[in-house]
Order: structure tokens, then C-alpha cells, then sequence
């Protein structure tokens, strides 16, 4: 063989090498910076503001009460903007973000297509919040209460607000007619999803920015989760 070809297929065999480790050290990074808390010496709130964190094991939401004194969601994501208007009148609201493609084209996980997880995982696609009008959200092992501070809250409601698109009406912009069933809706969403940015990693930067105790980077909803247990 030629020196040319062996040099050629040592170059080749270092990329094999260092795309292969590339999920080795995702994962790694995720264990090291789950476990890496940022705002350590948090303690939940006696009294405020009761939120949950809802997760279905892959992706996770906030879900905050539609009015208090510090927000009122309702002109922001009102009732009009579902299939079923009624759920308006819910006292909560989970708010999530993604990819807007995944998002859309993906019903269930089972729809997800491997082209659209590896855009996703990129960035090259827009990402979009989803709004789920929920009432009387009940403790479980897949939504955690959580009580803020009404300043705690305040910086969440902000990071929240900030992650809308809005359109010259000063309102999010709606995707119309899209919705997984009457309660939900999704609205455009600043900022390209990826593989740092994740549906989870928002949740956590929202969590982060009101000064709750989670870790540094969480991607995956288990670097959620595990903290409110």
C-alpha cells in the first residue's frame, strides 16, 4: 500500500475514532455537569408561589398558575388560541420548548424520525414553545411541586416572557390549528433548539435563572428530575 493511502486511511480512522466518542462524552458531560449544582444553597420557599415540574421521561415543562399577582397568562396565551377554547379557564398552564419540526411531526415517539432528531440535535431547525392549559395539577412522581418565592417567581415569569417570538401586535405568534388536543398550543420560540439547548436544558435554565438549586447543564429530563425528588 501507498504511503499516500496509509496516511489517508490513519486520518480516517482518527474521525471513525472521534465521532464514536462523541456520545461518550455527551453522556459524560451530562453526568459531570448534572451533578455540579448551580444556586447550592437554595431552600424552598415556605410560602409563594406554587409551580410544578412535569416531565413524560423525556421532555419536561413548567407548569405555573395562570394568575397571581406577579403574572396574569391569560391575554398571553388565551383560551381562543385552542381547539377547545373551555380550557382557558384552567388554573394552570405548562409551558415547554423544542424543535418546531419534532414537535409538529412528532404525535408520539414512535413518529420520530431519524433525520429530524439529528436536525434537531444541530440546531438547523426553529424551535417553538408549547402551551398546555392544565387544572387542579395534583403532586405525582412525573410533577413536582415546587414553591417559590414571589421574587423566585418574578425571574421566571421573565425568562418565560423572553422566550416568546411576538409578532407587531406585541402578542406570541401562534402556529394556528396545531395542537396535540384542545388544551394545547404552540407558539414561536426565540432561539434554535439543539443539542445543548434541549427541551430540558430550557426547563433548567428557567429553574436556574429563578434561583432554584439544580445542575449546571441538565439536558435530559433525569438531570431534572432526580433533584426534586
Amino acid at each position: 500500500m501507498k504511503p499516500g493511502w496509509k496516511r489517508a486511511l490513519r486520518i480516517a480512522g482518527w474521525v471513525a475514532g472521534g465521532l464514536a466518542a462523541v456520545p461518550f462524552l455527551y453522556l459524560l458531560a451530562v453526568l459531570i455537569l448534572g451533578l455540579i449544582p448551580a444556586n447550592a444553597g437554595w431552600r424552598e420557599a415556605k410560602q409563594g408561589v406554587t409551580i410544578f415540574v412535569r416531565t413524560n421521561g423525556v421532555h419536561t415543562w413548567i407548569m405555573v398558575p395562570k394568575v397571581t399577582a406577579e403574572m396574569d397568562w391569560r391575554p398571553l396565551v388565551p383560551g381562543a388560541d385552542l381547539k377547545d377554547p373551555r380550557w382557558g379557564n384552567a388554573n394552570y398552564v405548562a409551558f415547554g420548548y423544542g424543535n418546531r419540526t419534532v414537535y409538529l411531526e412528532t404525535p408520539t415517539w414512535a413518529d420520530l424520525k431519524t433525520k429530524d432528531a439529528l436536525s434537531a440535535a444541530f440546531g438547523t431547525g426553529t424551535s417553538l414553545i408549547h402551551a398546555d392549559h392544565d387544572d387542579d395539577p395534583q403532586p405525582s412522581k412525573d410533577q413536582r411541586p415546587l414553591i417559590l418565592s414571589h421574587a423566585e417567581y418574578g425571574r421566571l415569569v421573565a425568562y418565560i416572557r423572553a422566550s416568546f417570538r411576538y409578532g407587531p401586535d406585541g402578542r406570541p405568534i401562534l402556529i394556528p390549528g396545531r395542537g396535540y388536543g384542545g388544551s394545547d398550543a404552540f407558539y414561536e420560540a426565540v432561539g434554535p433548539y439543539s443539542a445543548l439547548l434541549t427541551c430540558n436544558e430550557w426547563t433548567g435554565r428557567g429553574l436556574r435563572r429563578a434561583g432554584v438549586r439544580t445542575g449546571v447543564w441538565t439536558p435530559l429530563s433525569q438531570s431534572i428530575m432526580w433533584r426534586l425528588d
